[in-house]
């Protein structure tokens, strides 16, 4: 049986949902990011207090079908863009398409009904969030951050780090008080 969980974006959320898992004595194959699949069928009474136990600890146990298709699409996007060495080389809209099997444009249009943002501004803040995690680092200058996350070049990344941020990646750079989002805030 599979659950689906909202807001389950780290490994550190993968442990905490484990523990509750076993605590509650319900036996997982696979605990990934959003999905968990149990051996056996959970008890309305077990459940509930997963829910609970889960709601306290900021996650949230999913029932709505579109609610269970835009955490899924978040959490292929934040794997996409938090968790690969390298970004697909093929177009995002064909990438989450394959990877959900679903029409994009379905896709986009639920996505952008429930969250009042469309996929692409999604997409943009966490790269945005990478592009702020790779400055931090100090280890890649900004030419090979923007190869790394497929920007067509260092004025695009730039331009659009400016827009979202309202700084230009060097200015945030040199910020003695970086500040960078949660996942769970992009």
């Amino acid at each position: 049986m599979k659950l689906y969980i909202k807001h389950m974006v780290s490994l550190r959320c993968k442990m905490l949902v484990k523990a509750e898992l076993k605590s509650l004595g319900l036996h997982f194959t696979t605990v990934e990011l959003g999905v968990v699949e149990i051996m056996e069928d959970i008890t309305n009474e077990k459940r509930l207090k997963l829910k609970e136990a889960l709601l306290e600890s900021g996650l949230e146990l999913m029932d709505d079908k579109k609610a269970k298709i835009i955490e899924k699409i978040k959490i292929v996007i934040t794997e996409m863009i938090h968790y690969n060495d390298e970004l697909p080389k093929i177009n995002y809209s064909e990438y989450i398409s394959k990877i959900m099997d679903y029409d994009y444009t379905y896709l986009a249009n639920i996505f952008s009904e429930v969250q009042g943002i469309t996929i692409e501004h999604y997409i943009i803040a966490h790269k945005i969030e990478k592009v702020k995690e790779l400055l931090l680092y100090d280890e890649l200058n900004l030419t090979e951050i923007s190869y790394r996350m497929n920007y067509s070049s260092v004025s695009h990344l730039s331009t659009q780090f400016k827009k979202v941020t309202g700084l230009t990646p060097t200015y945030f750079k040199n910020l003695k008080d970086k500040k960078r989002n949660t996942l769970d805030d992009v």
